[in-house]
């Protein structure tokens, strides 16, 4: 592999072991996890960097993820294996490639680990049942949750992407800066709502991403483009927190929607920057 076809195989792992996190239902490993998939998160980050310096082009396109499995021991052991074919084709005399393999012997030690100590439990992500826990809702605040939580979805993991791949190529530290918050936000989002996907049996990965989408040249009009789509999320925030008859659920919406109110202002800072 060159350098950009690691990049996509990082790239791909990340979203592999972040969204097994979502599958998986033990709080402890489904937490683990999610906290490595934050380190392969970091990894990806530090090579667009070196990519940067090198002057190599680097993009989001990615090969069909096929993450989804019955048992947890059958996803401990996709990762393992995903794991040993990326870093076949790590540079060892670069300090970047020796930090990822080092990282990444250790997590397998982990995902071993688990396969000799857990219970292996059946993964019900992937179901389809769409039964949000204990909570009676009805049809429609399940389409409207349904619906929602896709696009929401691949939303956060969109904005994830662009704000990395725009906050790589700034020179101006205050810009750089508001980037990482909102990317910092955006995980979190995403990470409720993956999770929340898991438990409704719904779990999937979002589409891949255009690179007309992250290759911007008109940063005004970007910026522009995306507080509009900020305030478009509010408004299904608010219309899901009342479409959903469960207070538990809508209290959770309407905190969503305050964080895109201060998002918004995010992306005014930048505009006027």
């Amino acid at each position: 592999m060159n350098l950009s076809q690691i990049y996509q195989a990082k790239h791909e792992l990340w979203l592999k072991i972040l969204f097994t996190s979502f599958s998986i239902s033990d709080e402890k490993i489904k937490n683990e996890l999610y906290e490595i998939s934050q380190i392969e998160f970091r990894h990806l980050k530090w090579l667009s960097n070196h990519l940067k310096e090198l002057n190599i082009e680097y993009n989001y396109d990615r090969f069909a993820i096929d993450f989804a499995k019955e048992t947890t021991f059958e996803s401990f052991n996709y990762l393992i294996h995903e794991i040993q074919i990326v870093i076949k084709n790590y540079d060892l005399d670069n300090p970047l490639f020796a930090r990822m393999l080092s990282d990444e012997y250790y997590f397998v030690t982990r995902f071993n680990h688990h396969l000799e100590t857990s219970q292996n439990t059946p993964i019900t992500a992937f179901n389809k049942e769409r039964i949000y826990q204990n909570k009676i809702l009805s049809k429609e605040s399940i389409d409207a949750l349904t619906i929602f939580l896709f696009e929401e979805t691949y939303k956060e993991y969109e904005l994830i992407m662009v704000y990395s791949y725009i906050q790589n190529y700034t020179n101006n530290i205050t810009q750089y800066n508001v980037y990482q918050d909102l990317i910092d936000e955006s995980h979190y989002h995403l990470k409720c709502f993956g999770n929340m996907l898991g438990v409704m049996g719904i779990l999937a990965i979002p589409r891949t991403l255009l690179k007309e989408i992250y290759k911007r040249d008109d940063m005004k009009q970007f910026l522009i483009d995306g507080i509009e789509e900020e305030k478009m999320a509010k408004e299904e925030c608010q219309k899901l927190a009342l479409a959903v008859k469960d207070e538990e659920l809508s209290k959770f919406f309407e905190f969503i929607n305050y964080q895109e109110n201060y998002h918004i202002e995010l992306m005014k800072k930048l505009l006027n920057q």
